[in-house]
């Protein structure tokens, strides 16, 4: 029968010797005890095991019998057949112990997982960068003080190199997505769809962190600051921000906003995947599942702030979001109503309070997919009129009149000119002064 063999470690082995010593007499208990850091008791009890078993006594119980926690080499198999699916390929570790968890019911360790796949030679795809040290700034005490806005462009949808573009906010305080919105690019559209979302969810915040896009920003705005002459706007999502009362804060470097740009590299990893799993592979299906997804990623990611009360403002009911959310552009009305845009004409329909606007009146032109049919509003000292397309009537076109040019001289039909080489010659010309004749031919008439 195969014994079973049994190793000390120099832990053990230095216990070993100083219970013989005791049992040989050599010292005593006490001494041996404050030698071992170990109790009277226990110095007593490993004195008489020592003489039953031998240097067995020392090894613990459990040394040669399995976990009661252990996994079966069944489930290691089977947890090695998933990994190896094409969708868990570019899965992290921590997110793939969390799909197993969420779709296959099965519950691990990070500590376990990490050892079964890196004995099978699995490494995890995670970014691993140089350590480089640099101070981190300090969250903000309270939730709504400072959401941090960017977008970024990547490939979503495995088996599609299509780039689309994300556009979230997150808390500085909680670390909270407040919202996330898929679009084509990266575009005016997408902040305000994604803003609007965060206001419905959550609120309106303090202020905003973005980098110097010009969505955010004009690019005059760095100009003014050498020359005070020079007029600098807001742009359509300033204007929007300046209605709701929310300062925009610039930043001057990536690593300034650093909590968004983390969070991006979360989301290229875990989003691909959470995609695939359950088939998404259009932009409508994937801002369906966002809408969503934001709560159960916050209740894994975000955390608690110092100071609990919320700084976040519901929205006055008399603002109607859609229109602040929307593309201002200032046009001048004729007597009829009628205004263009992008050469399409529109008519302002007569409003039911301020009746009919008189001609060459400035109005405000807002465009918003969201208002409406046709997606755009007149708007005139606070007052909303609907619009309609316009279509003129279609004017008859003269009959073209022949094109005549002034400088053009009608030679006569006897010109000598005109005439082959034998009639010109019947002229007064000489035949000396034919070559004149080619000259004058060659430079007007070829």
């Amino acid at each position: 029968m195969k014994q079973d063999v049994i190793t000390l470690n120099q832990k053990q082995l230095v216990r070993l010797e100083m219970i013989n010593q005791t049992n040989s007499g050599f010292i005593t208990v006490g001494e041996a005890a404050q030698a071992l850091g170990l109790s009277h008791r226990q110095v007593q009890r490993l004195k008489k095991e020592v003489k039953e078993y031998g240097a067995a006594a020392l090894i613990h119980k459990n040394s040669l019998k399995p976990p009661c926690n252990a996994l079966t080499q069944q489930l290691k198999d089977k947890i090695l057949e998933i990994r190896k699916k094409d969708i868990f390929k570019d899965c992290n570790f921590t997110h793939f112990r969390d799909l197993l968890d969420e779709h296959y019911d099965i519950r691990i360790s990070y500590s376990t997982l990490h050892k079964l796949l890196t004995d099978e030679g699995i490494i995890s795809p995670g970014k691993k960068r140089k350590y480089k040290p640099h101070r981190r700034r300090k969250r903000l005490p309270r939730a709504g003080l400072l959401l941090q806005l960017d977008g970024t462009s990547f490939d979503w949808f495995k088996g599609s190199k299509a780039m689309y573009c994300l556009h979230g906010a997150i808390d500085d305080a909680t670390g909270q997505v407040t919202a996330l919105y898929m679009c084509k690019n990266e575009c005016l559209y997408g902040y305000f769809h994604m803003f609007q979302m965060t206001i419905n969810n959550y609120g309106i915040p303090i202020s905003v962190y973005a980098d110097r896009h010009t969505i955010f920003r004009s690019p005059n705005r760095d100009k003014a600051e050498i020359d005070p002459s020079i007029n600098v706007a807001d742009t359509q999502f300033g204007m929007a921000m300046r209605d709701l009362c929310v300062q925009i804060i610039p930043a001057r470097s990536p690593q300034a906003k650093g909590r968004i740009e983390r969070l991006w590299g979360t989301l290229q990893s875990r989003l691909p995947v959470e995609f695939a799993l359950r088939d998404i592979t259009t932009m409508t299906e994937a801002n369906a599942f966002l809408e969503t997804y934001i709560y159960e990623f916050n209740s894994q990611f975000a955390v608690e702030p110092k100071v609990k009360q919320s700084v976040f403002r519901k929205p006055d009911p008399a603002i109607d979001l859609d229109y602040v959310f929307s593309i201002r552009k200032q046009r001048i009305i004729d007597a009829g109503g009628i205004f263009s845009y992008r050469n399409k004409t529109f008519k302002v329909e007569e409003g039911a309070y301020a009746g009919r606007l008189a001609a060459k009146t400035k109005i405000t032109v807002l465009l918003n997919p969201d208002l409406g049919e046709l997606g755009i509003k007149a708007m005139y000292k606070g007052l909303l009129f609907d619009v309609t397309r316009f279509v003129p009537e279609k004017r008859k076109n003269p009959k073209p009149k022949p094109k005549t040019s002034k400088n053009v001289h009608h030679s006569k039909k006897d010109h000598p000119w005109l005439r082959d080489n034998t009639a010109a010659e019947k002229l007064w010309y000489t035949t000396s002064d034919r070559e004149i004749l080619n000259i004058l031919e060659d430079a007007f008439l070829k």
